[in-house]
């Protein structure tokens, strides 16, 4: 079914021309009509134009009336923009039947919209990482994408990372091993939201950062190195945020290199420390993230959590 998708860019200048034909082709291709912004390839500094050029692409975007407003690019910008955003134009959009979809910078926005207004975006790809990709799109991520514009998708399931040790250290020689992520609970009807770890802790303490109890957070980040990501954790736990939560879900941490400095602390390092130091289960594997395959999430929506062992269920329904 052919769906209206507008183009735009709210954050980062767009460098990769080539990416950005090939996600239009792309998406034409799937016979939807794709409507770009008249500044979507703008440039200042390192931005898409300056901030008023991507506030005004912004408010655009809203008034499109399309199907799907879809960020061409992450990078850097839109908190910059977050006091001037016409939150009650975007509430009318969404209200009328636009998803607004991106990630990476723009959690920045999806916890604006969330915190001043509780409506419901989506995390999911951007127009050139993710329709622009070479060879071709992911295909997971291209049938999530269209499950959304045909008002399919309910929900996702996957496998928690295996986590490998010997459950006794006399059987180390016998390869006995146990996953640490055993264990059976499950979560109803509780808010689903989170996105890049880094924009959303620099939100910490603003009017832009979601006030949620009880929630489900999901959080990735890319080329942060693990103790950089423990040190964004710690201060969201230390300030209550993480212990408010029914459970964390630990998205793709990518982009990064250890060192010999590191002397064996890696990103399980972080996982097994933030478990120790929590009474909040800690859910890893969400296929979300600077990845490829990578699956669509309601940021603001209901959602249910089942988690038997590595198995996992994540329910929203229909949004």
């Amino acid at each position: 079914m052919k769906k209206h998708i507008y183009i735009y860019s709210p954050s980062g200048a767009v460098r990769d021309k080539a990416a950005f034909k090939r996600g239009l082709a792309r998406l034409q291709a799937l016979g939807h009509e794709v409507e770009v912004d008249a500044d979507a390839l703008a440039s200042h500094q390192r931005f898409a134009g300056d901030d008023a050029t991507r506030l005004n692409a912004i408010h655009r975007a809203a008034d499109s009336g399309a199907d799907v407003a879809l960020i061409s690019r992450g990078g850097y910008g839109l908190t910059r923009l977050l006091p001037g955003i016409d939150y009650a134009k975007v509430t009318r959009a969404i209200e009328k039947g636009t998803a607004f979809v991106g990630l990476s910078d723009f959690t920045a926005f999806q916890c604006a919209v969330l915190a001043q207004t509780g409506a419901v975006t989506w995390a999911g790809p951007a127009l050139c990482e993710g329709f622009g990709a070479s060879p071709a799109p992911d295909e997971i991520m291209e049938a999530c994408f269209d499950d959304l514009l045909q008002g399919q998708g309910e929900g996702s399931g996957w496998r928690q990372t295996l986590e490998r040790r010997p459950t006794d250290i006399k059987n180390r020689a016998a390869s006995a091993y146990k996953s640490s992520s055993e264990g059976i609970f499950g979560v109803e009807n509780a808010v689903l939201w989170g996105g890049n770890l880094t924009v959303l802790t620099g939100l910490l303490g603003t009017p832009y950062f979601p006030n949620i109890e009880g929630g489900l957070l999901f959080l990735e980040d890319v080329a942060e190195h693990p103790y950089r990501i423990e040190r964004m954790l710690t201060q969201l736990a230390y300030a209550g945020v993480l212990g408010r939560q029914k459970a964390i879900l630990l998205g793709q941490f990518t982009g990064y290199s250890l060192v010999s400095h590191d002397r064996g602390f890696k990103f399980q390092t972080v996982v097994d420390h933030l478990r120790e130091q929590l009474q909040t289960p800690v859910v890893t594997n969400v296929p979300f993230g600077h990845v490829p395959t990578k699956v669509l999430l309601p940021v603001g929506a209901k959602a249910d959590l089942a988690v038997d062992g590595r198995d996992v269920m994540l329910v929203w329904g229909h949004v």
